[in-house]
């Protein structure tokens, strides 16, 4: 079974009920904290938990250390899942308002503590599910604990440290999720510093969509990140973004294509910046 699946609105409709399936609304705004959470209490697809991207899915910020969203505690993480009643075997599917960044992000967490089979991304978000007409829900979700038992598997992640150490390798291939203007630090919006780490390229991750927020086949897919990777393995390749969230869509993006999981540095730009010592590009 492929580590990255996608499921439409009307086949989740259909299974919405299924016994043994675990559904996470991963609704957030950079701008408003409390957006997912209120969103989830007006409504929500039926049974879905709610996973709150800083309070669920990442660990305590550290100024001047880590990024804005580090990855939480492996155990805590565990916790979690397990208050939302997934087991080893439990199907899972995840979705956001309909980009899908916090979604991929808890789908990339569960890969990363050993879940990567059975565990689909909501193609287009809750923006499809209205498009096709379905319903919300206000009904209280079970409150059954689940047994996965994960660990993490720190292959798939890389430091700032050891990606200090590969920069100027030429088999790396690193890409930033970020939009151009970001990348080229001609704007920034949200970190102190502008730019990019030195030798990534930009892969905007909002170009893995088609006009309507879907993904795009994965024939696409492939010609896009092939044209990024060159000659290079796609074994080595490592994805940032600000924070570590974005990079995930781009990491499932790749996966939908076919590459293998690659790295996450998962402190990201908002992290690298914390350390003068660390190169800084601008431009393309």
């Amino acid at each position: 079974m492929p580590i990255a699946q996608l499921i439409s609105p009307q086949a989740l409709d259909l299974k919405k009920d299924q016994p043994g399936l675990v559904i996470l609304d991963c609704r957030f705004a950079l701008e408003d904290p409390d957006y997912g959470q209120r969103s989830y209490a007006e409504g929500h697809i039926a049974g879905s938990k709610f996973a709150d991207l800083e309070r669920d899915l990442s660990g305590k910020v550290i100024k001047g250390v880590t990024g804005r969203h580090p990855l939480p505690d492996a155990e805590d993480l565990v916790e979690r899942l397990q208050a939302w009643g997934i087991d080893a075997d439990s199907e899972v599917v995840v979705y956001d308002d309909g980009p899908g960044a916090f979604a991929a992000r808890a789908w990339w967490l569960l890969a990363w503590l050993g879940k990567r089979d059975g565990v689909f991304i909501l193609d287009g978000g809750l923006k499809a599910w209205h498009a096709a007409g379905l319903p919300l829900s206000l009904d209280a979700c079970d409150t059954r604990r689940g047994t996965f038992n994960g660990a993490p598997d720190n292959a798939l992640i890389m430091s700032a440290e050891q990606l200090q150490q590969r920069l100027g390798q030429p088999e790396l291939t690193l890409l930033d999720a970020r939009a151009l203007p970001r990348f080229k630090g001609e704007v920034e919006p949200i970190d102190p510093i502008a730019g990019h780490i030195p030798g990534a390229q930009c892969a905007a991750f909002n170009e893995n969509l088609d006009s309507n927020g879907r993904f795009l086949p994965a024939d696409q897919l492939k010609q896009r990140f092939a044209a990024k990777l060159g000659n290079r393995s796609p074994d080595e390749l490592v994805a940032y973004c600000g924070s570590g969230v974005t990079a995930c869509h781009n990491l499932f993006a790749l996966c939908l294509a076919g590459y293998p999981l690659g790295a996450l540095y998962a402190g990201s730009w908002s992290e690298w910046i914390n350390d003068p010592a660390r190169g800084i590009a601008l431009g393309e």
